[in-house]
């Protein structure tokens, strides 16, 4: 069973001029390198932990809900703007009792897809890409409809296959942020994959959500290939104000484990928006960082062991018209299209920037700021922000992409999501000489460290995996 539908250089301040740091600035927040450095630490660890965790949750959840993922049935569009228009009598919306929160299991979230690849080759036609592997960003949409049914099935209960209207419930549910999509091991196009999450821990009015993905079948070994986090929330259907979620109840050790883990991350996103280069200014271990790399690269005479790219020269745009079939339950663009649009537009930068093609290896962080509106323009802009390399991979390129509505009278826009991937070159695939990206303005710099963190978080994180 399938879920239903629910990518000119600056002329700024010159680099050199831009990087006239005070004292003060140089010095930074010295804290800030030890909170990283442990928020690092934490963020490895769990991740390991919660592949086993999940997998002993999963076999201690009733197999007669696994495949239960509650669905709204789709509303004519035409419904939707007769529903729009406005009436001469003001018509009251119905008022929905509020009910007592019961108490939800890690079990009763748990939710499951399998993709059936390796048996259906006319499933795997529809998502296959140009070099027959499967197109990842096809399935991004299946994970964020997945976090929004599963945390629609911690609300309502484990057995509702049918979620209604939202007048009728009298709360919906968004996703707030993404924090992290991590792949372990490439997509086998051969075998079968099998989507499943639940809710780990609840807030007040917030719900943090994991969700992995696994190769199956052929008589192999189940093998996890990615694991991610969502953070969702819950909003008054008439009020649109938050509106409190179903307390989650835990009763095995490692329900305990994963319910400290889910807490631990939605903590860990608090301390990192903190610490936001929008916020507050680089340590100085940063500040020395990017002073070394300006000298060896930024300067006219720049060092020849690897081609430099200005940042502003990395810049693939898109624009287009959002359609009513591309809309969620709220009649607004689904989220998980516009991780589509922005993994694809990514993608494509990469490929343009390393000349060849590429790994995917990790959604850093997407956050969701407004919604899309339906018969709005997008304007999606793709930029790389680091690049770096490992023993394994001779490029590793941190691209960021971000959504703007604009307003088509007055110009202006507004950004909707900020979307964070990290791409590798394989060896022996793309240029022979490495390609640098550099920046030249204040702004530039400052998204340079942010793609430098989080490019350090994937490696620690790539390589606990493989210890």
């Amino acid at each position: 069973m399938l879920l239903s539908r629910s990518l000119k250089r600056v002329p700024n301040l010159k680099f050199k001029c831009s990087l006239n740091f005070s004292t003060t600035f140089l010095r930074g927040n010295e804290s800030l390198t030890k909170t990283i450095t442990e928020s690092v630490e934490k963020e490895n660890k769990g991740l390991k932990s919660m592949d086993q965790l999940l997998r002993v949750v999963r076999e201690h959840s009733n197999p007669a809900y696994y495949t239960i993922v509650p669905l709204r049935p789709p509303i004519p569009w035409s419904e939707v703007l007769l529903n729009a228009a406005p009436r001469h009598q003001l018509v009251s919306p119905p008022v929905v009792p509020d009910e007592p929160l019961i108490p939800r299991s890690m079990g009763d979230s748990y939710s499951e897809v399998v993709l059936p690849f390796g048996s259906s080759p006319e499933l795997m036609e529809q998502y296959t890409n140009a070099s027959g592997g499967i197109r990842t960003g096809k399935l991004m949409e299946h994970f964020d409809s997945l976090a929004g049914s599963i945390s629609y099935k911690h609300m309502l209960g484990p057995t509702v296959e049918t979620l209604g209207r939202i007048q009728e419930r009298g709360f919906y549910i968004v996703t707030a942020s993404v924090d992290r999509l991590d792949m372990f091991a490439p997509l086998d196009p051969s075998r079968d994959l099998r989507i499943s999450g639940q809710v780990i821990y609840t807030g007040h009015t917030s719900m943090e959500v994991a969700v992995k993905m696994e190769s199956i079948g052929k008589n192999l070994p189940e093998e996890t290939v990615l694991i991610g986090r969502f953070a969702m929330v819950c909003r008054d259907a008439t009020t649109h104000g938050a509106k409190p979620v179903n307390p989650l109840i835990t009763s095995t050790a490692e329900e305990r484990a994963l319910y400290s883990l889910g807490e631990e991350m939605k903590k860990r996103r608090q301390a990192h928006a903190l610490l936001s280069l929008s916020r507050v200014p680089p340590n100085s271990a940063e500040a020395t960082e990017l002073h070394s790399f300006f000298l060896r690269y930024g300067r006219e005479q720049a060092d020849d062991d690897a081609e430099r790219v200005w940042m502003g020269d990395t810049i693939v745009k898109k624009t287009m018209l959002m359609f009513p079939q591309e809309r969620n339950v709220h009649q607004k663009v689904f989220g998980g299209y516009l991780m589509r649009l922005a993994y694809e537009l990514g993608i494509a930068n990469t490929v343009v920037f390393t000349r060849g093609p590429a790994r995917f290896l990790s959604l850093d962080s997407i956050s969701f700021a407004r919604p899309v509106p339906i018969g709005s323009i997008l304007s999606l802009t793709s930029q790389i922000h680091h690049t770096t390399s490992s023993p394994d991979y001779p490029t590793i390129v941190h691209v960021g992409v971000k959504a703007n509505v604009v307003d088509v009278e007055t110009g202006s826009e507004r950004t909707t999501n900020d979307f964070r991937f990290t791409w590798a070159q394989e060896h022996g695939k793309g240029s022979t000489v490495p390609r640098k990206v550099v920046p030249r303005t204040y702004q530039e710099a400052m998204l340079w460290l942010e793609g430098r963190r989080a490019l350090e978080i994937g490696a620690e994180i790539r390589g606990r995996r493989t210890r």
